[in-house]
């Protein structure tokens, strides 16, 4: 991650991988992430940021939460659509008439080891919004007994009241997408495996049936991902305006 302001470049590897952003900061600003950049190349790897480095320079769980909730919306995206290329290419393999044949398996598995790549990525980020709201919470819930206003603490316990509620609703629709994930996964693999051995004609015309099958169980996964995708939108809308 690079961050660039007034000639200033600090650069942070994360996993032997750099990644350019570039960010146009005030001076005060400009502190804040040296701050950050010092705090984070202390740190063993990407994944285990600090919360307390990160609350010094204006960073707290909620925002944290909702970044973590964006890269689990576009991981469900990029897993629906690389579970579709798999699709795409299965159907094509099946229907092909053509002598080319171990060429069109190649792509197939290609696609569904990228299927299983995308589908790991997703479970990480979502793991990573459980974390993270289980802090955001206990934490919120916590600093009620910190309040002398009985009107702010109750302001505020209706409002931890509801962000639980709106999370809730949106990791329940997540998991829901999620879980429509394995039925496609398993039918994938299967193909695949049977396919590995036996890449003839008849073979092909043995698994027409199969092709039925999963294309319910793909459209079911896209409709429920784009339920799960909208929802995440809705959480992120009302946590930044809240």
């Amino acid at each position: 991650m690079i961050f660039v302001s007034n000639g200033f470049i600090e650069t942070i590897i994360c996993r032997g991988r750099a990644t350019t952003m570039t960010h146009y900061f005030s001076n005060l600003q400009m502190v804040r992430v040296t701050l950050v950049c010092a705090a984070l190349i202390t740190l063993t790897g990407c994944a285990s940021v600090q919360y307390s480095a990160l609350e010094k320079v204006g960073i707290h769980k909620r925002d944290i939460l909702v970044d973590r909730v964006e890269d689990a919306r576009d991981s469900q995206s990029e897993t629906r659509e690389q579970l579709v290329s798999a699709y795409d290419e299965l159907s094509s393999l099946i229907g092909y008439d053509g002598g080319e044949l171990e060429e069109k398996y190649e792509r197939l598995s290609k696609q569904v080891e990228r299927s299983e790549d995308s589908t790991e990525e997703l479970d990480e980020h979502l793991g990573d919004i459980d974390r993270v709201s289980e802090d955001l919470f206990d934490e919120w819930e916590s600093e009620l007994g910190l309040y002398s206003s009985a009107a702010l603490r109750a302001d505020q316990e209706k409002k931890l009241t509801l962000a639980r509620k709106q999370f809730a609703t949106m990791r329940r629709r997540m998991q829901i997408a999620r879980d429509r994930v394995d039925p496609v996964m398993a039918v994938l693999n299967d193909n695949v495996l049977f396919l590995k051995h036996s890449l003839n004609a008849q073979a092909l015309a043995a698994l027409r049936g199969q092709a039925a099958v999963l294309e319910g169980q793909v459209e079911e996964l896209i409709r429920d991902m784009e339920v799960a995708i909208a929802e995440a939108d809705a959480f992120i809308e009302r946590m930044r305006g809240s």
